[in-house]
């Protein structure tokens, strides 16, 4: 069990949890590298204090589960069009976790004909729940190799989904916070680039 917690440490210390907003140098480099495709943007759903997830909540009834405020729908539309402002290629469909607050805010950034629902992020949801050491790195490797593949075509790879717990994988990350994942190819994982609010992107999109 110690050997499992120190492999653990040693995992989730490799990922900086930071989010300071990057200079306007460095926020504009970032974008610049954007438009020319090749990256993971892995962001979180819209804020979502509508309802709350019960205990077995079904996934094809959101009445269970905690879904967008109007705030939360309007920063995911607001989210779509900073994209289309800033040009930056965006491969269709998006990922969307399954939950309805990833799916709303997918399809209102994104339009609901350019969404697909993958399973696999629901796990990152279960990140936050009472799960075993065992699980836990598993879902963190899972996640790796989620993550470790270029995307094709030049263009960008967009996953909606949830926050880390902190100083687990991408670490905590706010409503609508971007964090930009370079692939490193088969086996080699990935490395966090560079990260932006939402309010980041509305600053850099001059809205």
């Amino acid at each position: 069990m110690y050997r499992l917690y120190i492999s653990l440490l040693c995992l989730f210390m490799l990922i900086s949890p930071s989010y300071a907003s990057p200079s306007s140098e460095d926020a504009g480099s970032l974008i610049n590298q954007l438009r020319q495709g090749g990256y993971i943007l892995y962001v979180r759903h819209g804020e979502a204090n509508v309802g709350e997830d019960q205990p077995g909540f079904s996934l094809m009834d959101c009445s269970t589960q905690r879904n967008l405020s109007v705030i939360g729908k309007e920063q995911a539309n607001k989210y779509g069009e900073a994209f289309r402002k800033l040009n930056i290629p965006v491969t269709l469909p998006v990922e969307s976790g399954p939950l309805c607050r990833t799916v709303q805010t997918a399809k209102a950034a994104f339009g609901s004909q350019n969404v697909t629902v993958k399973e696999f992020w629901l796990k990152i949801y279960e990140l936050s729940k009472n799960i075993g050491a065992e699980d836990l790195k598993q879902i963190v490797e899972d996640f790796k190799s989620e993550v470790e593949h270029v995307p094709p075509n030049n263009s960008n790879r967009v996953i909606i989904a949830h926050s880390f717990p902190p100083g687990i994988g991408l670490g905590d990350i706010p409503n609508m916070g971007t964090v930009v994942i370079k692939p490193l190819g088969n086996n080699r994982g990935y490395e966090v680039i560079g990260r932006l609010t939402f309010e980041d992107l509305l600053k850099l999109a001059n809205m």
